[in-house]
């Protein structure tokens, strides 16, 4: 399953990113979305992710979404 098919204020455990693009990689990287890291999706406004990691919130697009396994 990946996060654009988790629900709305519930926790998930990172299992991994699921893509081709390395830059995406590193981007999600950079925001702190690598495996074993929980995240929690705060609200969905049209095709834009409000997420919380390490306590921060952060808006990804579907593709990003979608690109996280949990």
């Amino acid at each position: 399953m990946n996060l654009e098919q988790g629900r709305l204020n519930t926790e998930y455990i990172i299992k991994g990113i699921k893509t081709h693009d390395e830059e995406l990689k590193s981007f999600l990287f950079t925001l702190g979305c690598y495996e074993g890291e929980p995240v929690t999706i705060i609200s969905i406004l049209s095709e834009n992710y409000v997420i919380s990691i390490k306590d921060a919130r952060y808006s990804i697009d579907r593709d990003l979404a979608e690109a996280i396994i949990i």
